[in-house]
């Protein structure tokens, strides 16, 4: 087993969760990269874009499978092309925490 930061997560308790609990549980992290990366706060913001990759790693390898597969790895990369290249994706924070908005609306309503 690799060194996860989210170990427990890695071990199986991640599959347990929905979709939409993932993704926004994602959500959440990148949310997070986001804040302290306005804050100018290099060390938190790094180590929330580790978890939230992590995170969407976990989700890929629940979905390998099935549909989706594509846009969770797109998703991949417009994180790292965001948080650490050029954004030849051209996001925004406001598009980012609009798509994950979607997935903790789900989550919630499901509950």
């Amino acid at each position: 087993m690799n060194n996860f930061i989210h170990q427990s997560l890695a071990e199986g308790r991640w599959q347990k969760l929905t979709f939409a609990e993932q993704m926004a549980n994602i959500g959440s992290e990148v949310g997070r990269a986001i804040k302290w990366k306005n804050k100018n706060n290099i060390d938190l913001k790094e180590k929330a874009v580790i978890r939230a990759l992590e995170l969407l790693y976990l989700t890929i390898e629940a979905q390998r499978k099935r549909k989706g597969l594509r846009e969770l790895t797109r998703l991949r990369e417009v994180l790292i092309d965001y948080f650490y290249c050029d954004n030849i994706y051209k996001s925004t924070e406001k598009s980012l925490e609009k798509y994950f908005l979607a997935f903790n609306l789900l989550a919630r309503k499901n509950k």
